[in-house]
């Protein structure tokens, strides 16, 4: 199911990650957004690849490698229930 909703996710990235994130601002092809898990003040340290997916906090060294982990990170849920919700947000059958 993984591949699957990655698979269906990319082109699309970006347009994702701005629904779930208030404030952002493309830097190249990474999305810097203020980071909605802690009290960030300041766009620079969370950014996501919108290309690749893969995403860090360099304040506080949280990272995943795909829109899955990522989704999982702001959620709060695990990287299953994430990849169950992306794959209705897709409409990918599991």
């Amino acid at each position: 199911m993984f591949c699957a909703v990655n698979a269906a996710a990319r082109g699309q990235i970006r347009a994702l990650a701005e629904r779930w994130l208030a404030t952002t601002r493309m830097s190249g092809v990474n999305l810097m957004a203020l980071n909605p898990t802690r009290a960030d003040r300041r766009i620079g340290s969370f950014s996501i690849n919108t290309r690749t997916g893969l995403w860090a906090d360099f304040a506080t060294g949280d990272k995943g490698g795909d829109i899955v982990s990522f989704y999982a990170y702001l959620q709060g849920v695990s990287q299953i229930e994430a990849a169950r919700e992306l794959a209705k947000i897709l409409g990918v059958r599991a």
